[in-house]
Order: structure tokens, then C-alpha cells, then sequence
């Protein structure tokens, strides 16, 4: 097939050198003189004939050769014309052939406005062209930016997404419907218009959205909320337009909007108010929602870590009507994502991958995913032929902890402040019932500032804490604390991340989880965000007198829960000694070795 040709603005500067190029190279060689020195070279007959115009003189020198014809002018002198009346006699004087000329200014005026016109309209052109994302120019800017993926591009099915068992159930029969729709309707049943996919960032949403595609065989449309706001008033809600009709056109078909909450906020909750592109841009997805019939076979899934903050007409009943949370994942969805994201990967036999998904509660499938190739990186910069568990152990410590700092030096005092300051957590955590037990200990420092860790492994995933166990919680975050003040008899600076998550825990307790006798039953404050680290602005809805008690109440939780913690250090000293002393010497203790020693402690 041939290829079409297609303008581009490189032509056009190509073509502009060239006729400069051409022009200096066709012009005579030319002299810019000053008055004088024009009626100089007339004197010394270096000039033959003068060409006089309104504003320029011009004098031409023949080239002296046999040939009967003079050649095209050698040289040309150039100068400005001054108001001289003895110029004429001085050039017949000297015998210089005199020749008046017009001078035709036009086509140079035209050429001045043309070029500049024609670079302008070029480079014009190609913005457009840019904008328009490939031909069309303006034309295309209300077209749609979802990226059409057919099914066998996608590779993608639900044996390709470990966990999120219930999740699937709920979207399998949205396959069904997608396959065979008659089963449905058949009874008068609807398929729900929209899905919406809500959970933390990093657990797989947009992948779930891709298996359903991949499952159903039918054409996938993916495109982010934000690819539909522009700077240009209309154009969102345009694209929106574009979308259904493309939609409509491809039926049956599955349509991904990625970060719903980009678009979908909640309007008139900008600082500014009024009506924004953003809100004419959502006014038209849910114009949309409402216009497109419900069994044709096109079903909208969207995805969002911020629920909360969606319009309440796009989650009600015939919009997105069926929201599906796509949690964190369990021990055992975790030990089947490690398992699918191993594939592929040389791992040791000697790697157990449940021991692995047990130091890693919280991770989300993205973060197993970084784990999985962060150990192979390891393995590979060692030289190793496998990965084994000490590159999962060094990668799970990396991400939790930081990178490993070993140019950080610390001194001496530094170090054994560091090294008591850890024991003390640990110590702490073996002798409370409720606390998880230690898994690791380490002076090394990591990340920005951290100048060691206590690693904790639970030993299961939990839903609901009690009072005894965040009481107890609490006590293992002062035990670095106590133990400074007991060994050195002075505090650090270094407890001042304990100190913070210590006080958040009794002040969640005191204000949120109504537990505290003189505060009662009641909630004081909101729950942040669950599915993001940071909450949106909460209003205070207490008086002066309660945040004052609310202060007093979870101040004496901390002055309460450090003296039980001092008492339980002073009477195992020995073993706080025995134990910073060994840490001092080998810089970490993995949770063999800090048994061993608390056993013979004991």
C-alpha cells in the first residue's frame, strides 16, 4: 500500500534554507561602502556604470577579457544616496555611465509580509495537528481519548488474578450477562449499569476491570477521569457524548473509567464554587448514564480509592448501582499473589512463600509485586543463581524500613543509645500476652530517620482490636523510651515516632472508640479515609471543655501505660543488658537468636 504523505513543518524550514541558500549564492558579491569611499573608487576609475535610485547608489566594475561581451559584474558598491547636486557632473567627469532606475519595492514589501504569514499558519498547523492527536486538528478535539483494547490484546482473565474471590463472584455474572443476555432477560431482569470498583490504591481494580473484559470476549474502552477535563469550556462534556456513541456503536462492550473521582467529585465542593467545566463535564456523564438503554449490553465500570467524596447522584440507584470493594488482601490471597508473581522467577525451594505473606500483612497486590521483583534485583546483584528467602527477608525489611543507609556512621553513644532503645521494644513486646511476637532487630540504619527497627510478625491478619491489646500496643512503643531513661538515666530525640503513633492509639481510643469512662459511649471524631493514608478536613463538632478532657484523659493513658513499662524494665535489667550487648556486637538478631538469649535470660 502507498504511503500517504503527511505535511510536516520540517518542509517548510527546509524550503526556507534553500531559497536563502540559492539567493546568496545567485546574488553578486556585494561591498557596502560609505560615500566617500564610493566617490574614491569613481576617481581611481575602479567603477564603470552607476545605477541610480531613489535611495541607493549602485556602481558596477567590467571584468577586463578578451571576449567581445563584458561579463556579468564583478563587484557591486553599494551606498545610501545623499543630496549631492555636483554627482552627475562628477560621474561624467570621470567618464562612469549614468543609468536612472525605478526601484521596484513591491516584490520585496510582498515577500516580508508572505514568509513571516506562511510560518505562522505552519507552525499553527502543527499545533493543531498535535492537538488534534494525528489529523483532524480542531476537529478531533471533542473526540474521545479511551484507547479501544480488544480481547485478545488484553491476555488478561480471572485465572490472572489471584484473590478478590468475592469481588469475582460479583462480576462474574456481569460476564454472564455479557455472554449470554437472554438468560437475563428472559425473566425481565436489568443488568446494573455501572460497577463501581472501590478499595486502596495498588489492589488490583483496573486488573479486575481487564479480566472481566478478557472473561466476556467483547471490546474493552479504557480511559482515565482526567483525560476528559481540558482547558477548552465544552470539551469534556463533549468527549463524554463521544464516548457513549462509540460505546453504543461497539454493544456489546465494557467501558473502564479509571480514577472515577477525578471526574465524579462531589459538586459545588470547590473553594470557588459555581459551574466549572468539571461539573458540566459530570452533568453530562450522568446525562449519559440515564440515556443509554439498559440491556444493549454496554456496562460502565469505574474505579476509586475516595468513595466518599463522589457525587451522591452518580452512586445512587441506576447509575452505579452495585459497588464492589476490592480490599487489602488476606494470608492466603497474599501467599496466592506471591505464587502468581513468582512464576517466571528461579526461587530457592528453601523460600516458603506463607512465611513470606505472614511479614507482609497490609501489602496490597502491588506491593507483593515490588517485593517479588525486589529480591530478584537483589539476587542478581549478588551473583546468585536463585532467589532465596535472604533476598525476600532483605526486600520485605527494604520496603518496611527503608533502604539499608551503611555510610551513616554512628558513633559510639549513638549506637548503644540505638541498640538499648530497640531491646526495650522488644523486651516489652515479649512480655505482654496480647503483643505480636518479635521477628527481628536491627541497629543498622534506614531510610531518612530511622537509626534502627523492632520487626514485629503477627500471627494472623486482624479485624477488631481489644482495649487490653492497644493498651498493650502502647506499651511496646514506650519501651524504647524506657528503656533510655532507666539504662542512661537521660532521653533521645529518637522516640519521637513512638511518642506520635502511641498518642494517635489513645487518642483514637479516648475521642473515637468510646473508651474511656469519663468521655463514655460517644465519638468524637471521624474516621479518616480508610482506603488512603491521610483523611479529608474534619470539623471540630465538640466544645472547649471536651477537647480539654479529651488532652488530660489521653495524657494520663500515656503517663500510665510508661509505668508499668519502666517497672517491667527494671526488673528484666539484666536481660535489657545482656541483650543490647549482643545487638551492639552482631548489629541484628533475627527471632532465633533473640529467643535463644531471652531463654536463658529467663
Amino acid at each position: 500500500m502507498e504511503k500517504k504523505f503527511q505535511f510536516s513543518l520540517s518542509y517548510l524550514f527546509i524550503a526556507l534554507a534553500i531559497f536563502i541558500l540559492l539567493q546568496n549564492w545567485l546574488s553578486p558579491q556585494i561591498n557596502n561602502v560609505s560615500y566617500s569611499q564610493f566617490k574614491s573608487h569613481v576617481a581611481e576609475k575602479k567603477i564603470n556604470s552607476v545605477v541610480i535610485s531613489s535611495t541607493l547608489l549602485k556602481g558596477y566594475e567590467k571584468v577586463e577579457t578578451d571576449m567581445k561581451e563584458p561579463m556579468f559584474p564583478k563587484a557591486l558598491f553599494v551606498t545610501p544616496r545623499i543630496d549631492d547636486r555636483n554627482l552627475v557632473d562628477f560621474l561624467e567627469k570621470h567618464g562612469v555611465d549614468i543609468i536612472a532606475a525605478n526601484e521596484n519595492t513591491f516584490l520585496r514589501t510582498l515577500l516580508s509580509w508572505i514568509l513571516p504569514t506562511l510560518f505562522f499558519v505552519g507552525i499553527w498547523m502543527f499545533m493543531m495537528k498535535r492537538m488534534g492527536q494525528g489529523g483532524g486538528g480542531m476537529m478531533t478535539l471533542g473526540k474521545s481519548k479511551a484507547k479501544i483494547i480488544a480481547q485478545t490484546d488484553l491476555g488478561v482473565d480471572f485465572n490472572s488474578v489471584a484473590g478478590q474471590e468475592e469481588a469475582k463472584v460479583e462480576l462474574a455474572e456481569v460476564i454472564e450477562f455479557l455472554k449470554t443476555p437472554e438468560k437475563f432477560t428472559r425473566l425481565g431482569a436489568k443488568i446494573p449499569k455501572g460497577i463501581l470498583l472501590v478499595g486502596p490504591p495498588g489492589t488490583g481494580k483496573t486488573l479486575l476491570a481487564k479480566a472481566v473484559a478478557g472473561e466476556s470476549g467483547v471490546p474493552f474502552f479504557s480511559i482515565s477521569g482526567s483525560d476528559f477535563i481540558e482547558m477548552f469550556v465544552g470539551l469534556g462534556a463533549a468527549r463524554v457524548r463521544d464516548l457513549f456513541e462509540q460505546a453504543n456503536a461497539k454493544a456489546p462492550c465494557i467501558v473502564f473509567i479509571d480514577e472515577l473521582d477525578s471526574l465524579g467529585k462531589a459538586r459545588g465542593s470547590g473553594m470557588m464554587g459555581g459551574h466549572d467545566e468539571r461539573e458540566q463535564t459530570l452533568n453530562q456523564l450522568l446525562a449519559e448514564m440515564d440515556g443509554f438503554e439498559v440491556n444493549k449490553g454496554v456496562v460502565i465500570l469505574a474505579a476509586t480509592n475516595r468513595p466518599e467524596i463522589l457525587d451522591p447522584a452518580l452512586l445512587r440507584p441506576g447509575r452505579f448501582d452495585r459497588h464492589i470493594l476490592v480490599d487489602r488482601p488476606d494470608l492466603k490471597e497474599r501467599v496466592a499473589i506471591l505464587a502468581v508473581h513468582s512464576k517466571g522467577i528461579k526461587i530457592s525451594p528453601d523460600v516458603d512463600l506463607e512465611i513470606i505473606a505472614r511479614r507482609t500483612p497490609g501489602f496490597t497486590g502491588a506491593d507483593l509485586a515490588n517485593l517479588v521483583n525486589e529480591a530478584t534485583l537483589l539476587a542478581v546483584r549478588k551473583g546468585k543463581d536463585l532467589v532465596e528467602a535472604t533476598e525476600f527477608e532483605a526486600a520485605i525489611d527494604r520496603i518496611v524500613a527503608g533502604l539499608e543507609k551503611k555510610n551513616r556512621v554512628l558513633n559510639e553513644t549513638e549506637k548503644k543509645t540505638v541498640a538499648y532503645h530497640e531491646t526495650g521494644h522488644a523486651l516489652v513486646a515479649t512480655f505482654r500476652k496480647t503483643a505480636e511476637k518479635v521477628h527481628k532487630i536491627s541497629i543498622v540504619p534506614r531510610g531518612i530517620g530511622a537509626l534502627g527497627y523492632t520487626m514485629q510478625l503477627p500471627t494472623e491478619d486482624r479485624f477488631l482490636m481489644s482495649k487490653t491489646e492497644l493498651l498493650e500496643k502502647i506499651d511496646v512503643l514506650l519501651g524504647g523510651r524506657g528503656a533510655e531513661k532507666i539504662i542512661f538515666n537521660e532521653i533521645t530525640t529518637g522516640a519521637q515516632n513512638d511518642l506520635q503513633r502511641a498518642t494517635d492509639i489513645a487518642r483514637s481510643m479516648v475521642a473515637m472508640y468510646g473508651m474511656n469512662e469519663k468521655l463514655g459511649q460517644v465519638t468524637y471524631l471521624q474516621q479518616a479515609n480508610q482506603f488512603l493514608q491521610q483523611g479529608l478536613f474534619q470539623q471540630k463538632e465538640f466544645s472547649d471543655q471536651t477537647a480539654l478532657l479529651i488532652d488530660e484523659e489521653v495524657r494520663k493513658i500515656i503517663d500510665e501505660r510508661m509505668v508499668g513499662v519502666e517497672k517491667t524494665l527494671i526488673e528484666q535489667r539484666p536481660l535489657l543488658e545482656k541483650i543490647a550487648k549482643v545487638l551492639l556486637e552482631k548489629e541484628a538478631l533475627d527471632d532465633e537468636e533473640f529467643k535463644a538469649l531471652v531463654g536463658e535470660g529467663g
